[in-house]
């Protein structure tokens, strides 16, 4: 067909379609805009959005030594870290995360908290760390070097510079802070009848990223902004007063020094146990007996490997059950919680375990294997926050509220732990991609017995307001009443769309684990990912990531027009549906005959590459009575109102 005539078929294939409607104002070159995600791969990150065959990332180990003062609430420790330089850059300073610093009255996230207060602001509180001494040992040297602190970041200038592709250093550390009481709900004290329960994170000095994308991530720490990390192993230490009982990330190395031989006995159990097994359980708690020595302190000794971050929780108050993770091809893990005896019922904490252990398993054998030793859940005042290996959950969550932030909380060991995308930009990333898998671990536990009924109508309500900032919006700078649609329902609904109505749950998953496997312990981009399902999918979706995670366009899909070839019904009938909003999706129309025969027609997305109307024929042999795009209610559709047709009624 030559190019003039086949211009003139598609200009009359539209004008048929939209004959004697009103153009919508629907605009298809915005949605199928063929600059979008074209930018070419590199040796670095591949155009298939794998890693590339030169990409490089840099590591971290931590060596941490702790002690927690129970009468100041304080921490004095140093940190030992050793930094690997993998990258073809030389560097000639260092840059470090000091999170306890937005815990002042003069740091920005403080400067920066709406008057009343904010989730994830300071409120309040004079701590932050002190930095009483820095060595570095460089090339067989060892200085202590110039730095300068600003903010929750620290620069470290160093004598010599790093060398690329190899060259490594060594800093050490020693600081201490006032934990707050409110740590901008990641962490904290609770005072329950039995005693304080301490969950501590960002709790020591830690390296920032250096990547390929902006050498150094040096955005500040103001609440919402969560963490980029770089991997490596963590050995550290906690010396805590002797009556109190400790839980972390990774393993216990000493257990005969800090558990009684009962307490080993009944670990022990559980590790072979698919029920929970007490460790200490009610009328134990606070006991001298449960404890090596009554007095003085104690510490105790952690390991974990290949990971980003660690954190611990330590409290007499603890009730501690435990039961067997069963990981696929025989692996093991251990799930843990550790809760006051204000939360032990029936009803709630006592079921902690068994939704830990469930949620670890499915999400192992549906994406990708557990690799943690252990797993902690810790009741507390924080309200639902992750760490590999350990979550905060609030101590009065009950049912399936703590089902939920349970599941939700582990699912974070998938992402952003094991998927190690940069939190402090990308929320979504982590909170969307975790709501995401938490659908489908709320599905099937236990006969559905915490259902979510969320429908779409209720999230399309949701995720619609006028004026909302896209989803790719840095958390710090989305609106406070925003942040829960953009970072977790907004994104989770986009991958349940594009799993369901666009390409398919058999497709979505092979995809979708493909990711996951090509980004273990490394560092996605959004557009990695992106190319990543692109490319196993064998589609260019490249319109619904711009319509999705750019802008904040709207979808309406309409039925305009049902007409009867010639007049007559037994001939079929030609159906005009139109896209009304500026957001394109796939179309499904039920129709029902007048015999009482249901027929659906699936139309993919590609009508609306050129035309903001479309008319298809349909077979029908008697009359059409009712004709429902998106029959299903499936997608985020804005006026539904004019998602059916009916005939008319005498």
């Amino acid at each position: 067909m030559s190019i003039k005539l086949l211009s003139a078929f598609i200009l009359v294939l539209c004008v048929t379609a939209i004959s004697g409607q009103d153009k919508t104002g629907y605009d298809p070159q915005q949605v199928f805009d063929p600059t979008f995600l074209n930018q070419s791969g590199n040796e670095y990150r591949s155009g298939n959005g794998a890693p590339g065959p030169m990409y490089w990332q840099n590591r971290a180990d931590y060596v941490i030594n702790t002690t927690l003062d129970t009468v100041a609430d304080a921490i004095t420790g140093t940190v030992t870290i050793t930094y690997i330089n993998n990258s073809p850059d030389e560097l000639n300073y260092l840059w470090l995360q000091l999170d306890q610093n937005l815990f002042t009255t003069h740091s920005r996230g403080h400067m920066s908290t709406p008057v009343g207060g904010y989730r994830f602001g300071n409120v309040e509180f004079e701590g932050g760390d002190s930095i009483h001494s820095i060595s570095i040992t460089e090339h067989g040297s060892t200085v202590s070097p110039q730095y300068v602190i600003t903010d929750t970041r620290m620069q470290v200038m160093l004598k010599e510079p790093l060398k690329p592709k190899g060259d490594k250093i060594t800093l050490k550390i020693a600081y201490s802070f006032k934990i707050p009481n409110d740590g901008s709900d990641r962490m904290g004290i609770t005072q329950t009848q039995n005693g304080k329960i301490y969950e501590i994170a960002q709790w020591y000095p830690r390296m920032e990223v250096f990547d390929d994308i902006q050498g150094w991530n040096t955005l500040p720490y103001l609440g919402a902004g969560e963490f980029y990390l770089e991997y490596g192993d963590f050995d550290y230490s906690l010396t805590v007063p002797a009556n109190l009982v400790v839980t972390g990330s990774g393993e216990l190395q000493n257990p005969k020094e800090v558990l009684t031989s009962t307490e080993i006995d009944r670990l022990n159990k559980a590790k072979e146990s698919d029920k929970s097994v007490f460790i200490i359980p009610t009328d134990e708690i606070a006991k001298p007996s449960t404890r090596p020595k009554s007095n003085g302190t104690l510490t105790w000794h952690y390991k974990m490997r290949q990971t980003r971050d660690v954190s611990w929780a330590c409290s007499k108050a603890f009730i501690w059950d435990a039961a067997r993770v069963n990981l696929p091809d025989n692996k093991k893990s251990l799930a843990m919680s550790f809760y006051p005896v204000e939360s032990a019922s029936d009803t709630t904490w006592l079921r902690a375990t068994e939704y830990l252990k469930y949620s670890i398993e499915f999400y192992s054998k549906t994406y990708y294997c557990f690799t943690y030793p252990t797993a902690s859940n810790v009741a507390g005042r924080v309200n639902g926050m992750e760490y590999p290996g350990i979550v905060f959950c609030n101590m009065h969550a009950k049912k399936g509220g703590l089902f939920f932030v349970t599941t939700h909380e582990i699912g974070h060991n998938w992402f952003p732990m094991i998927v190690g995308s940069d939190e402090r930009k990308y929320a979504w990333m982590d909170e969307g991609f975790n709501t995401f898998i938490n659908i489908y671990s709320g599905q099937n536990f236990n006969n559905e017995e915490y259902k979510n009924d969320r429908t779409m109508k209720r999230l399309t309500d949701i995720m619609t307001h006028p004026g909302s900032e896209p989803i790719m919006t840095y958390p710090d700078v989305i609106q406070p009443h925003e942040l829960s649609t953009l970072a977790y329902f907004k994104p989770a609904s986009g991958l349940k769309i594009l799993r369901d109505v666009v390409v398919g749950p058999e497709r979505f998953d092979y995809a979708f684990k493909n990711y996951i496997n090509h980004w273990a312990f490394k560092h996605p981009q959004p557009e990695d990912f992106f190319r990543s399902m692109n490319d196993a999918l064998g589609e260019d979706l490249s319109w619904f990531w711009k319509e999705w995670f750019y802008e904040n366009w709207k979808l309406d899909q309409a039925v305009d027009n049902v007409q009867y070839v010639n007049g007559d019904a037994y001939q079929g009938v030609d159906i005009t549906i139109s896209n009304r909003g500026q957001m394109a999706m796939p179309v499904e129309v039920e129709i029902t005959e007048a015999n009482g025969k249901v027929g659906r027609v699936h139309l993919p997305v590609e009508v609306w590459q050129r035309c903001d109307k479309w008319t298809f024929h349909y077979p029908s042999h008697t009359m059409v009575e009712i004709v429902t795009i998106d029959p299903d209610n499936k997608l985020p559709d804005i006026d539904t109102s004019n998602n059916t047709w009916m005939v008319p009624r005498k």
